[in-house]
């Protein structure tokens, strides 16, 4: 197994487990230590509230103010704050720095979920004017929680983080992965995740590599990868927004590599980017990337961007947004690949070992019921009902309408009163999909209450509306195959 060094020796690490512990730096700690009010402001950039709580400087209100709040403050108190850490060994390995009269946050030290701590860089919000490492360190963003709400935590023999950064997939992957390995292009990033893992007693493999490169020939049983998404012209700056790739290849490049790194049941999950041409359909372009792996996919485009606001955004990310040549040379990219927008979403692929993988591309831009993840390993359960039943075993099923499921009406008055135009299911829980019905659909939701069997309801609803049986059977089956898939009506199991 490889060895990489961290920011402090190992005894350091201990000692600075130690000093958070013992000051009580954790979320719950500062939480009780600041108050709301505080809290929400930290939260909101806004330390003024958090800064008047901590006037007395004892340990854990030394470490809000120069970790959390980015305060400069004096060598002493600062000294006792991480004490028994050694200072001399603090500021050798980057945790702390000069500055001034005092000492600042070398890294971005944030306490994460109960009790952990998560190093990395400190942001450029917090260094504004500062040009950013090009092997910069995030810390825990957007994209990072969004993948982390999104990965599927049932219980594996192993798992893999591609990028791991900060280490911050892999710690989650630790509470139900008995083994976790993590990857990572830049050695810097090793040395982070080496001292998140050991600050919060985890055990990694952790391997240094571009992609999949070090884990060749391995499979897992789950493989998460918060990659450098972020499309343009292939110019890297900064290893953890940039792979090198043009355009939006490194989604399609991870999408080839999935067969061989599952096991039989595996799962893979990673966030990408996309590029939406124009005069093509973005959906075509997405599942070309997955067309003939054999694996289940479901594509989830949550985000999109038009040209202009992506680039400002990665540009503002690591502090370059007043660089008008380098705007002016992405969107010339742009242009010339006529690309009209971007797309960000959520891929998740799983080894199924069946013959007619299922694929789905798909628009989901509603707020979902968290956490995602378990609304992705849901969906793949429908798939396994779907798959092994034909329309005469779905038919011989009962089902029920989805808790709470409700029912939305557009009508237009005319001369006989109310003429409904527009009927809509809508699931308040989940993932929240809004579906357009006619009244016959509406009729045999509706009759969904686990009774009878579909086929029978079927027979009732044929008579009411003066059609044979067989033929509402027939259009019927890839009907109510998709209310189960969306989750509208559920089989009934008992």
């Amino acid at each position: 197994m490889e060895r990489h060094d961290m920011l402090l020796s190992p005894a350091g690490v201990e000692a600075l487990r130690t000093a958070l512990s013992r000051a009580d730096f954790t979320s719950n700690g500062i939480a009780g230590r600041l108050g709301a009010q505080a809290t929400g402001g930290v939260a909101r950039n806004d330390f003024r509230a958090a800064l008047r709580a901590t006037e007395d400087r004892d340990p854990l209100a030394t470490l809000i103010r120069v970790f959390i709040c980015d305060q400069t403050e004096p060598e002493a108190a600062v000294a006792a704050a991480l004490a028994p850490l050694d200072l001399a060994e603090a500021l050798a390995g980057g945790l702390v720095e000069r500055h001034g009269d005092g000492l600042r946050a070398g890294v971005d030290l944030e306490p994460y979920g109960d009790d952990w701590w998560v190093l990395a860089d400190v942001p450029a919000s917090a260094r504004p004017g500062l040009p950013l490492h090009s092997e910069h360190v995030l810390g825990i963003g957007g994209a990072t929680q969004t993948l982390i709400g999104a990965t599927v935590r049932r219980p594996v023999q192993t798992a893999l983080d591609l990028g791991t950064g900060s280490g911050v997939q892999a710690l989650h992957l630790a509470t139900h992965a008995r083994r976790v390995t993590a990857t990572d292009v830049s050695e810097r990033a090793l040395r982070f995740a080496a001292t998140t893992a050991a600050l919060n007693g985890q055990d990694w493999e952790l391997l240094r590599g571009d992609l999949v490169a070090p884990v060749a020939g391995r499979r897992f049983d789950l493989v998460v990868s918060n990659p450098p998404f972020v499309v343009g012209p292939g110019t890297t700056t900064h290893v953890y927004r940039d792979s090198g790739r043009v355009g939006d290849a490194i989604g399609a490049e991870l999408a080839a590599a999935a067969p061989g790194l599952l096991t039989e049941g595996g799962t893979m999950q990673y966030l990408a980017n996309w590029v939406h041409v124009a005069g093509e359909e973005w959906h075509e372009r997405v599942t070309g990337w997955f067309t003939g792996t054999g694996l289940d996919a479901w594509v989830i485009q949550r985000e999109v961007a038009d040209p202009m606001a992506y680039v400002n955004l990665w540009l503002t990310d690591v502090g370059e947004a007043a660089d008008p040549q380098r705007m002016a040379a992405w969107l010339d990219w742009f242009d010339a690949h006529k690309v009209e927008a971007i797309g960000f979403g959520i891929v998740s692929l799983r080894r199924s070992g069946h013959a007619d993988p299922v694929l789905r591309v798909e628009d989901l831009r509603q707020r979902v019921e968290p956490p995602m993840g378990d609304q992705i390993a849901t969906w793949f359960d429908r798939q396994d009902f779907l798959r092994v039943r034909d329309t005469d075993a779905l038919l011989a099923e009962r089902y029920r309408a989805a808790e709470g499921l409700q029912l939305r009406q557009e009508a237009t008055m005319g001369d006989e009163g109310w003429a409904v135009d527009r009927q809509v299911l809508t699931m308040p829980h989940g993932l929240r999909w809004s579906e357009e019905v006619d009244p016959l659909v509406l009729a045999l939701v509706g009759g969904c209450d686990g009774r009878l069997a579909l086929r029978d309801q079927l027979a009732l609803l044929a008579a009411a509306h003066d059609v044979t049986q067989q033929e509402l059977a027939e259009a019927a089956g890839p009907i109510v195959a998709h209310l189960i898939e969306r989750g509208i009506i559920e089989p009934v199991t008992a």
